[in-house]
């Protein structure tokens, strides 16, 4: 099957092209998700010398790397993949309000040094315009590493952006957004792997049963008394309004399939906003 991709410079606008002139060999933190894959592309039909950089850490999920891999191959874009335990600093495993800030300068720390060694001295993200700046923890990493983030300095919206891809006919054009699992961990309590890839599990089992924009966040048993690796943990699910009607037609059999993981699960009342 040939899932090959035709890049063409009529789905890029004027913004992007100008900024790949100025630009014209970059590496770019790639995620796999909408902007950052719209972005690959992008630069791949403007002509750049791009390299395609993902760093695979416990907090994403196997779909994410998976996506990436097929969006690369469709666009024949070169893409490394960096392993990283980001939980081996041990800031980022204490999961501090600003913990964000740590792990992106632990992960673009070393796709700036990969970058370098293939030959790149500038590195760009999929940030875009509809993204809130304000003081988030993640930008300000960005701002003092120096990342560029084109499609926000070009003023391309998220909805501008799905339309691009769209037009461009990646199928990551309508992906949800996509939060790193280590924010369904609460602030203040120390990160495990094992319940990352519990999370990862309950929400592939979820997805499978068809349930879409949704998150599985957790939480310390309160009938533990200490909470170690091997303590246990709640889910709460997190759903679009929508999807609840379809929560409650299979609450049983849901209720039995995380209970294999998670000594109880609850519903977040307020609903979800859509991703957009």
């Amino acid at each position: 099957m040939n899932n090959t991709i035709n890049v063409s410079i009529d789905c890029v606008p004027a913004a992007l092209r100008e900024f790949f002139a100025e630009h014209s060999t970059i590496a770019l933190a790639f995620s796999g998700g909408t902007d950052s894959s719209y972005l690959l592309y992008a630069a791949k039909a403007c002509g750049a010398n791009v390299h395609a950089y993902y760093v695979s850490t416990p907090f994403q999920p196997q779909f994410e790397l998976d996506d990436a891999k097929l969006l690369a191959e469709s666009l024949h874009a070169d893409m490394t993949v960096l392993p990283f335990d980001v939980l081996t600093d041990k800031v980022v495993k204490s999961n501090p309000k600003d913990r964000c800030y740590y792990c992106k300068n632990q992960v673009f720390g070393g796709i700036l040094k990969a970058a370098k060694e293939d030959g790149f001295t500038e590195i760009m993200d999929g940030t875009n315009a509809s993204d809130d700046a304000g003081d988030r923890p993640g930008m300000r990493a960005l701002k003092e590493m120096k990342v560029l983030s084109p499609l926000r300095l070009s003023g391309i919206t998220k909805t501008a952006l799905r339309e691009y891809s769209r037009n461009a006919g990646l199928f990551t054009w309508n992906k949800p957004a996509y939060a790193c699992l280590a924010t369904r961990v609460p602030s203040g309590i120390s990160i495990e792997a094992s319940v990352l890839k519990d999370v990862e599990w309950a929400e592939k089992s979820l997805s499978d049963l068809g349930f879409r924009d949704f998150r599985v966040r957790v939480y310390p048993d309160p009938a533990a008394a200490d909470l170690k690796a091997d303590a246990p943990w709640c889910a709460k699910l997190q759903l679009t309004e929508d999807m609840i009607p379809k929560l409650m037609e299979q609450r049983k059999e849901i209720c039995a399939l995380l209970k294999q993981r998670f000594t109880d699960v609850t519903l977040d009342l307020v609903a979800r906003t859509p991703s957009m």
